[in-house]
């Protein structure tokens, strides 16, 4: 039989790829060449490209199925980023270093790991090559200037939180990019964070918020869009749709705007706070490959995310162009779902689990509330507990700050947490 491979993303839009040998007749070569010496063996079973959520937690389920001696990881980096945790980072909330753990504590034990990084893959030759997007005008060295940060890179992270400590008066702005984000909730976030600091601080009647997003709405799922809408009229905050940010000049403190329903037409903000939201796209590496859709994205089927051209290719997470958002959240329903699938295919049976397209966005809208929203593919709330989930509440707070990042290290990792459709079953049994 010919090898099984999965593709998958992890949080930080890497590439995860497992190659599988079926039964016992002998398949062709996998071929694993790399760029440096690498105590490394040639073949395995399961290949991981990418440490990030996705690709920790499969290797992790993949581990009991074929053995840790049969299972490597391909990660160049060092450490492993709990990115949910940076909204709170940002705010001054929490610690940067409570976000990371070394990388190789979370890779699963006996499993290899190859510190490189992918530069191209084959999956018509089973062939793996390794060594070892857009931008903003003026960015990323307009972050070398102070009162700019962004809770979307460990390096730009504490300066959000600089920026909102040293913040006066003026302009404090907000962006949301004309591209698919991670956790699309989370620039937002900030901006309820920042709201309420200033208001905490005795600063909040000399700062103008501002929220510009290249989006036509606040939010893709009514209900909590609408309750967040209450909150941005509540707290006095200007939203601008249809507004993305192409220019940073940090030097003289100014973002530029265009206006997507106008295009060429510009607007000019001075700010004494810039947190940005940076444009992002899939790797240079899944672009360029035979797995990826024309937007560049892996292309697979939304129920069983197996792959549509390649049968033996599979998908989760960030990477995919799955129809649901971004989040930590959808990678561990999907991890549930990817390892029945694949469990299935390696007897030779059909899938029979479906991925409904289940994510979860902690909206945080204080520092001790958060609206918790969960829903499907369809923009339907599918929400885990038995009372309205649209409303800010401090145990959904207690939630996202404690409890999820305990989930995160202790059960998704380890290849035991894939989401909360068994809790939310239990949960509509009792009440029942």
């Amino acid at each position: 039989m010919t090898p099984l491979v999965s593709v998958v993303s992890g949080p930080r839009a890497r590439l995860f790829a497992c190659f599988l040998r079926l039964g016992t007749q002998q398949a062709s070569s996998l071929q694993l060449h790399t760029g440096a010496s690498l105590a490394a063996k040639n073949y395995y079973e399961v290949l991981v490209l990418g440490g990030g959520s996705g690709g920790i937690s499969m290797a992790a389920r993949m581990k009991r199925r074929v053995g840790a001696d049969n299972v490597a990881i391909i990660e160049p980096s060092e450490r492993h980023f709990y990115q949910p945790i940076w909204t709170l980072v940002g705010a001054g909330a929490k610690q940067l270093s409570s976000s990371f753990h070394p990388t190789v504590s979370v890779i699963p034990s006996g499993v290899e790991w190859i510190k490189a990084r992918v530069v191209e893959l084959n999956p018509d030759k089973n062939c793996i090559h390794t060594d070892n997007g857009k931008e903003i005008k003026g960015l990323p060295e307009g972050f070398d200037h102070p009162k700019i940060g962004s809770n979307y890179s460990v390096r730009t992270v504490e300066k959000t939180w600089k920026a909102l400590q040293d913040f006066e008066e003026g302009n404090a702005i907000f962006t949301f990019p004309n591209t698919p984000v991670k956790c699309a909730g989370a620039p937002q976030k900030i901006m309820y964070l920042s709201e309420a600091y200033f208001r905490k601080t005795g600063k909040r009647s000399k700062a103008n918020i501002i929220f510009n997003t290249s989006l036509g709405t606040i939010f893709g799922v009514k209900k909590y869009a609408d309750a967040l809408k209450e909150i941005i009229q509540e707290r006095n905050l200007a939203v601008n749709y249809k507004q993305n940010l192409i220019e940073v000049r940090a030097d003289k403190q100014e973002a530029v705007f265009e206006n997507l329903d106008k295009p060429g037409e510009t607007q000019v903000i001075s700010y004494e706070m810039l947190h940005v939201t940076p444009p992002m796209s899939s790797p240079d590496v899944l672009k360029t490959s035979p797995v990826a859709d024309a937007a560049g994205w892996v292309d697979v089927d939304k129920e069983t995310l197996q792959h549509r051209r390649y049968p033996n290719v599979f998908g989760i997470g960030d990477c995919t162009n799955l129809p649901t958002s971004k989040t930590a959240a959808a990678v561990a329903a999907q991890s549930g779902i990817l390892d029945r699938t694949i469990s299935r295919i390696m007897k030779n049976q059909t899938p029979r689990k479906k991925y409904d397209g289940y994510t979860s966005c902690p909206l945080v809208t204080g520092y001790n509330r958060v609206i918790l929203a969960e829903f499907d593919y369809n923009g339907q709330p599918l929400e885990t507990f038995p009372f309205d989930q649209s409303k800010e509440r401090l145990t959904m707070y207690f939630m996202k700050a404690n409890m999820m990042p305990f989930l995160y290290w202790n059960m998704m990792l380890r290849g035991y947490w894939g989401g909360p459709a068994f809790l939310r079953k239990l949960l509509h049994l009792g009440m029942s």
